[in-house]
């Protein structure tokens, strides 16, 4: 008895053959891809599938590692958040350093107490005193109003100076951030130009 060929419907074939060639060997990238991205796409593919038998063989362990996921998610974008925020704090106004919101004196005896710091090579706190110093000048001349609660951004914003002086004014209410509160090392170069910005910025006061 012959038999003779069985239809097959077109449907079922087209079905088989998109299953077949959908599987990871059967997917094509041009010559110009590059090798990383195609590892990268074929290990995330991986991690999807893996994900997958995951869900269907162990569900419970799959909401588990899903759900520990989405907390480490949480905790990495709580950190990012604090971190963008300390980093951007000090120009939103952090608080004073101690000099300044502690005894407070007359602009020259700030002035001696930064030279003498700076002598020693604490030049840290030299250039503290020495920003009080010229801002308590600042005062005595009505360009700025001093006030122990206010912050060094502060009394660069309120300064009645020119645009250079301000300018300057800015330059030194960054480099006392940048060293007393942000902790980068300052020497002795360093020390002499926020001095000398200084002197400036009360020469600019001088002839306002």
């Amino acid at each position: 008895m012959t038999v003779g060929p069985q239809h097959v419907d077109p449907d079922s074939l087209a079905a088989v053959l998109r299953t077949v060639f959908a599987a990871r060997e059967y997917h094509w990238v041009g010559t110009g891809t590059s090798n990383a991205w195609v590892w990268l796409l074929e290990h995330f593919q991986r991690l999807l599938e893996w994900l997958e038998h995951l869900r269907l063989a162990f569900p419970v362990h799959y909401y588990v590692l899903v759900g520990a996921m989405i907390l480490l998610l949480i905790a990495m974008l709580a950190h990012l958040t604090w971190v963008v925020w300390r980093s951007l704090r000090p120009a939103a106004g952090v608080g004073a350093p101690a000099v300044m919101t502690g005894s407070v004196r007359d602009a020259a005896w700030h002035l001696a107490e930064a030279l003498r710091l700076g002598a020693a090579g604490r030049f840290a706190e030299a250039l503290a005193h020495r920003f009080l110093a010229a801002v308590l000048d600042l005062d005595a001349r009505r360009v700025l109003q001093f006030h122990p609660s206010k912050t060094p951004a502060e009394y660069a914003r309120e300064a009645r100076l020119d645009d250079v002086g301000r300018s300057e004014l800015a330059d030194l209410v960054a480099s006392l951030y940048r060293h007393v509160f942000g902790g980068a090392p300052c020497d002795a170069a360093e020390w002499q130009r926020f001095d000398a910005r200084a002197i400036e910025i009360g020469l600019h006061a001088a002839t306002r």
